[in-house]
């Protein structure tokens, strides 16, 4: 780093320490100040070159060297910005970065602003191309140093854990560091009877989420504790993600889990084992029912923009598949969600229906003026070929153009506040109420009259009327019902299924034919065998059953 003469004439020096743990800073002479004398004096043993010492302290205690975000080293950097220091002075590299990459960086910032960066215990000129390889070459040893111990850090911490011991941390919720033993975790008896009560409640209930409304209605809550920054945190409502994290919990049978493999605890269990798996036997076969709900990678244009107006919770963007073809979007709160109606008794809205009426809302309340923020996104909205604008882009602009936005199913109302504006705006939705398929709607579903009961109901009909010439054909039929002629030729091929097996279906419990598709029956219905239909027909019983 080649400096001018006349700048270097004064030479600010700053000096960066750093330690990596914060064990012993409160002693009169820590390593800090070790760091800190040993460069003043290298500092005043270079007056006759004109270095002085910076009276700002630029020390990191308790921050480590494998990356760049420490407090200290950021005021060093903007002072540096601001021309406030010409040399930065350390007691070894390392100190400075364990990283060659952040510190490649660093000194690279350091030359862009003519900075001199010297370590005092290792001697070696940045002016030059062999001070430079010195000087990567004792980095390289440095971030070697720290991939070392981290690996060693690791290889502890798993023989610990296989070993069956906590590793530290906040113990689950249930448990508590015993007094005399600061490493070990022991029962809490004022919080494992509510991890027992959430376990017997979900064997009870068989729903994880009628748990989280159970244990919220009699008034639990969470644990809670403190931050490093005095922070409490917790002490909240219980939610189907936390219960079901409960449940999965291994720790409970005084198990640990490291990396997949399941090593026994050193901690006493408070679920006894059978029940724990019932539990999780359970969740597994119900994670199957819950298969169709989908949120990751699927992100609506509205999602981090839509709130629910009813309790201020964000609305999430999920779709369901039907029938392994049929994709239907919807918007829902997930305060509903999480903790049931009881907590929010909001219904789903279709996506696209409520997205295209806010995009067509925008368009109404937009008007361009000169000095109007996000003008280009406001043009983008009202331009012809905003329909050919890509996914990713129409989220960007609409995100740019709302503030705030909310959706109120009780009145069917979406209320808006552009962006840099203070009036609220309100709209009728104009979308009809909807409710996605869920298990808390399965019995509803099973009560009705099955499809395909009312579909061979709907073809004995169209065939009484055909014959007795109320209709004249299948074209007249089709315009009548609103039904096309392909479809109505399905319903009426349902005649050839044998007598006993319509006997069966027009009689049979609805619950019994609820899950049976009715395109099962069209390829029943071609077969011309009376006899094989019946063995179908029971295979089809059976997988559907």
């Amino acid at each position: 780093m080649k400096n001018d003469p006349e700048k270097t004439k004064h030479l600010v020096c700053a000096i960066y320490t750093r330690k990596s743990t914060s064990e012993g800073l409160d002693q009169d002479f820590t390593s800090l100040d070790n760091q800190r004398e040993s460069a003043e004096n290298y500092i005043k043993s270079q007056q006759h070159e004109g270095w002085i010492a910076s009276s700002e302290l630029y020390d990191d205690g308790g921050f480590t060297g494998a990356n760049i975000e420490r407090p200290a080293l950021q005021k060093l950097l903007n002072d540096i910005k601001e021309g406030k220091i010409n040399c930065v002075v350390v007691y070894k590299v390392d100190r400075l970065s364990r990283s060659l990459l952040d510190f490649s960086q660093l000194l690279e910032f350091f030359d862009k602003n003519n900075v001199v960066f010297v370590s005092i215990t290792q001697q070696f000129n940045t002016n030059t191309s062999m001070g430079r390889l010195t000087l990567n070459i004792l980095l390289s040893f440095a971030q070697f140093e720290r991939e070392i111990i981290s690996e060693r850090t690791r290889d502890k911490l798993g023989a610990a854990r296989k070993r069956g011991q906590w590793l530290g941390g906040r113990p689950p919720f249930g448990y508590m560091y015993d007094p005399k033993e600061k490493c070990k975790i022991i029962i809490n008896p004022e919080t494992a009877d509510i991890v027992k009560k959430v376990f017997s409640l979900y064997l009870e209930k068989n729903s994880a989420l009628e748990v989280s409304q159970a244990m919220n209605e009699a008034g639990y809550r969470t644990s809670t504790w403190t931050t490093k920054s005095g922070k409490p945190v917790g002490n909240k409502k219980y939610s189907l993600s936390r219960v079901t994290y409960m449940l999965h919990n291994q720790a409970y049978i005084g198990k640990a889990n490291y990396k997949g493999q399941i090593y026994p605890g050193l901690w006493p269990a408070i679920i006894d084992e059978e029940t724990w798996t019932k539990a999780h036997n359970r969740l597994d076969a119900h994670r199957t029912e819950r298969k169709p709900y989908r949120t990751t990678g699927c992100s609506g244009l509205l999602s981090k923009v839509l709130k629910c107006k009813t309790c201020g919770s964000a609305m999430v963007h999920t779709y369901v598949i039907k029938k392994g073809r049929h994709k239907y979007r919807y918007y829902y709160c997930s305060n509903a969600q999480k903790r049931g109606k009881a907590e929010c008794a909001i219904r789903y809205v279709g996506a696209q229906a409520l997205e295209e009426r806010v995009e067509q809302l925008l368009r109404g309340a937009i008007k361009i003026t000169p000095n109007m923020p996000n003008k280009a996104e406001a043009e983008a909205i009202l331009s012809p070929i905003w329909n050919t604008i890509f996914f990713e882009e129409k989220r960007r602009i609409l995100r740019a153009l709302i503030q705030d936005g909310d959706f109120d199913t009780k009145t069917n109302m979406i209320g808006l506040t552009l962006t840099g504006s203070t009036e609220r705006l309100e709209f009728d939705s104009a979308i009809k109420k909807t409710h996605a398929p869920t298990r808390d709607g399965k019995e509803r579903r099973l009560a009705k009259e099955p499809a395909i009961r009312k579909t061979l109901l709907l073809a004995h009909q169209l065939s009484r009327h055909l014959a007795l010439g109320k209709i004249k054909d299948l074209n007249q039929a089709s315009m009548w019902l609103g039904i096309n002629q392909s479809r109505l030729n399905h319903v009426l091929g349902l005649l050839n299924l044998s007598p006993s097996i319509q006997t069966e279906i027009i009689t049979a419990e609805p619950q019994y034919l609820s899950n049976i598709p009715e395109y099962k029956l069209r390829d029943l219905s071609a077969e011309i065998d009376w006899n094989s239909q019946s063995s179908i027909w029971q295979k089809i019983k059976q997988a559907h059953a």
